[in-house]
């Protein structure tokens, strides 16, 4: 439904969890990826192997996102191997911390990035591409932030405010948009926290294969050209409640 062929698409954090879901809808769509990873090289490695019997041409990049100066230098490296046309700003840390248990270290670790890295990366993807599309992954708890995740939740909500100041700064060339997920994979850490998660949850249920995929497919597309500062949510009502 959504054809990305001759796109090419800068993916961060995609060799693991919902960057490498996402990765592989790209591909599907007929997208050529470049794939960030920080920390992750094997499996970035066999994504680009599935990528590409898929027919997808894949780039893998490392950058170290707790140091903000590669965050800068990606989006040239990137540019290089292929044109962009579209970022997704997906890496992320996502830690289970109180504001007490957070210490100033976890802080600036969230900070840099889940927030700081987005920004050089918008900022440097503005300068390299005349025509394309940004979208960052936030999260439920953005928009209606509570006292669990502190600093994750913190900087989602930071980051879902610059997705809405970046529309207006990057328009009319560049559509910046982001999907605020829920209950889309089970925790790595806490897989016995499932049914607890989905009892919040108005769908009562986890998402089904595709469905943040094709919100993602959606906003990259030509078809979401005229939409831009939006933050859709893909968590079944989850921030309803």
């Amino acid at each position: 439904m959504h054809d990305l062929t001759g796109k090419t698409i800068l993916i961060t954090g995609a060799a693991r969890r919902l960057g490498r879901l996402f990765a592989l809808a790209c591909g599907r769509a007929g997208a050529d990826l470049i794939l960030h990873h920080g920390h992750s090289p094997q499996e970035a490695e066999s994504l680009r192997d599935e990528l590409a019997s898929l027919g997808a041409r894949a780039w893998i990049l490392t950058a170290d996102f707790s140091q903000p100066e590669s965050a800068s230098q990606l989006i040239e490296r990137a540019n290089e191997l292929s044109p962009l046309y579209g970022l997704v700003n997906s890496a992320s840390i996502f830690e289970p911390l109180s504001l007490q248990e957070t210490s100033l270290d976890d802080w600036n670790n969230h900070l840099n990035v889940n927030l700081t890295a987005p920004f050089l990366l918008s900022q440097a993807f503005a300068k390299h591409v005349k025509q394309g599309r940004i979208v960052n992954i936030l999260d439920w708890r953005a928009l209606r932030p509570g006292a669990d995740h502190f600093p994750y939740t913190v900087t989602k909500s930071a980051l879902a405010a610059m997705t809405k100041s970046l529309a207006i700064a990057l328009a009319p060339h560049i559509t910046v948009n982001g999907l605020a997920l829920g209950a889309i994979l089970p925790p790595a850490d806490q897989p016995s926290a499932s049914e607890k998660i989905i009892e919040a949850v108005p769908a009562k249920r986890w998402s089904e294969a595709g469905e943040a995929e094709d919100a993602l497919l959606f906003l990259l597309s030509s078809s979401s050209a005229y939409i831009t500062g939006e933050i859709l949510h893909i968590d079944g009502g989850r921030h309803l409640v």
